[in-house]
């Protein structure tokens, strides 16, 4: 099976995110505890541009928000999946927070980040043509010195999920993907628990964007 159009995608998002509650999905979780191990890290200041693409309704952003992040985008395909975030934090602090609309594959960055965080988005495209895009995007978005999260399946992990097929990826693929602007700082394996109490494997890696603006 192929990675849907980007119409076909929005279409089964938005049905996910309204026919189930989070938790009927596998991906959620009450705390998201590597990425922002990864996050602290960083020593990022407050001010820094974050971006957590595919964030979807995940609690991240509650969890950057109460510890003082100021500066917090979140880009999800799914309108339904926004309004359920936005909707959880309440209005003070969702308006402290960009909202933003769109598949990945068509989005036009409205600034540069100093960090680019995504646990699960990327492993959905399967396409050679929607891969490069990802990536170059991903190039053009962090400013050099800046740091690239992700979070994929792993060859030990699920080969499908929400519905959808996905793309595992190894420690040695993934940091291949990337070696074109971004050097690898660290990877890590982790079991996820899902709300059906099943597990499934993840792999985590932290990039930083080189230098060279040119590649």
């Amino acid at each position: 099976m192929a990675t849907p159009t980007a119409t076909g995608a929005k279409q089964h998002w938005e049905t996910v995110y309204d026919t189930r509650q989070p938790h009927q999905v596998s991906w959620t979780q009450a705390v998201p505890a590597t990425s922002l191990e990864f996050i602290r890290g960083f020593a990022l200041p407050r001010q820094a541009p974050i971006i957590d693409v595919g964030g979807g309704d995940s609690r991240l952003v509650d969890y950057l928000l109460a510890e003082g992040y100021e500066n917090l985008t979140v880009l999800d395909i799914s309108g339904a999946a926004l309004g359920r975030a936005r909707q959880r934090l309440g209005p003070a602090a969702a308006s402290r927070v960009q909202w933003l609309e769109a598949d990945v594959r068509d989005f036009r960055p409205p600034q540069t980040y100093a960090l680019w965080h995504d646990r699960a988005a990327f492993h959905f495209l399967t396409a050679a043509p929607d891969v490069e895009r990802y990536l170059a995007l991903a190039r053009a978005a962090v400013v050099p010195g800046g740091y690239l999260t992700m979070g994929t399946f792993s060859p030990a992990g699920p080969t499908a999920c929400g519905g959808l097929p996905i793309r595992q990826y190894s420690e040695q693929q993934l940091t291949e993907q990337l070696h074109r602007g971004f050097r690898k700082l660290r990877c890590r394996t982790e079991d996820h628990l899902t709300p059906f109490q099943t597990t499934q494997n993840f792999l985590f890696c932290s990039f930083r964007r080189q230098l060279v603006a040119s590649v």
